[in-house]
């Protein structure tokens, strides 16, 4: 792990570190350092650093979600036989919640990954496993009915045929009625939206990031208000800018989130100074989000009320879960297609492995995380 010279003792986990100063368990170890060098690099938001430990102890999936920095470097040690896999810009932090909509050039409506927090160069499996991963802690926390083995058959047919097919962007216009109707849940109704949204807690930014928000609003947007949102797991901690206005009758609304290099690098001491997501999503088989942009050290984004994550509370009581995992592993496979050259050696190695592979890496992990989970809830960091 690497943790600058110039980090500060900050934030609930002082005592913790100081306590186990001797022999940290690893996650303890992994959370602490990780948030030091978080403490280096921007001005982080306490009391969302705290509710991050208070999901973290209370929900296993949670949990998963917030700690990619340790999945980073447990995958070596759980996944040794995946870690020579063929390497691509990846996800990282992929899971059944990182998957959203977003309107187009031509005002479609578009679903796919969501966050793009973590791209780094990776093995291929690592994106599948956690996927996998997550459904099955999911499955746990009653959020999937789905077992873990219907789970891993699922995204490996969805990624292997979208792979061979050249992959496709998901365009919601008149195909996929299951993940349009998730895409129009009454959660994210228009009214419902904009009242959670206009609701926000104001506070004003620094004088460039309103600059920033402002530049990427419409240029006849008017009556600009600023507030802090909370959101996510993983990235809580981070400033998080939110800029609603009104224009032409209606609301519009930016958000910019602060931008750190991947946990990827940093678990391997090498965290890398530069955004991949961009070159991820200029690359893939994908409909671009107009939007979103990384920028003087910040992602920006549109916030409407089809542009975000859906959440599992937000799936249809009736699904087609098999479905939905399969076109995840669709989805995921129109990202690694950003790494074109990478194709044919993957299809070639999926070929040569064993029918049970992702699951079994999957079981796996997902002991290996809920082992970290049940010893960070006793400590300190969980409050």
């Amino acid at each position: 792990m690497v943790r600058s010279k110039k980090a500060k003792a900050h934030g609930p986990g002082d005592d913790l570190q100081r306590a186990t100063a001797t022999r940290p368990a690893p996650i303890v170890a992994a959370t602490v350092d990780y948030e030091g060098w978080l403490h280096t690099r921007i001005p982080v938001v306490e009391p969302d650093i705290r509710l991050k430990h208070e999901q973290m102890a209370g929900s296993l999936f949670a949990f998963l979600r917030a700690t990619f920095y340790r999945w980073a470097s447990l995958w070596p040690e759980v996944c040794p036989d995946l870690v020579k896999a063929p390497g691509v810009l990846a996800v990282g932090d992929l899971h059944v919640d990182n998957f959203g909509t977003w309107r187009d050039t031509e005002g479609r409506l578009v679903w796919g990954v969501n966050d793009f927090d973590e791209v780094a160069n990776m093995p291929y499996a690592v994106d599948l496993v956690r996927l996998v991963t997550s459904a099955i802690l999911a499955k746990q926390e009653n959020g999937l009915t789905i077992d873990a083995s219907g789970a891993a058959t699922a995204v490996l047919e969805g990624y292997r045929e979208s792979l061979e097919a050249g992959g496709k962007p998901f365009i919601l216009e008149e195909n996929h009625p299951g993940l349009r109707e998730m895409a129009l849940g009454a959660e994210r109704e228009p009214i419902h939206f904009w009242s959670k949204l206009t609701n926000l807690p104001r506070l004003t930014p620094p004088k460039r990031l309103q600059r920033l928000l402002q530049r990427s609003l419409p240029d006849n947007a008017g009556e600009i208000a600023f507030s802090h949102r909370i959101a996510g797991v993983g990235s809580l901690g981070r400033p998080r800018y939110v800029a609603t206005a009104q224009c032409n009758g209606g609301l519009v609304a930016r958000e910019a989130k602060a931008w750190l290099p991947s946990a990827w690098g940093w678990a391997r001491g090498r965290p890398k100074e530069r955004a991949f997501s961009v070159r991820l999503l200029k690359h893939s088989v994908r409909q671009p989000d107009p939007y979103y942009a990384v920028e003087d050290g910040w992602v920006v984004r549109r916030l409407g009320p089809h542009c975000g994550r859906i959440e599992l509370a937000q799936f249809p009581k009736k699904r087609d879960e098999r479905l939905i995992l399969r076109d995840m592993g669709r989805e995921t496979a129109n990202l690694h297609l950003a790494t074109s050259d990478q194709r044919k050696t993957i299809l070639r190695d999926l070929t040569e492995r064993g029918p049970d592979w992702l699951l079994a890496a999957a079981q796996a992990m997902s002991k290996a995380t809920e082992r970290d989970w049940t010893i960070f809830r006793t400590s300190q960091l969980a409050g």
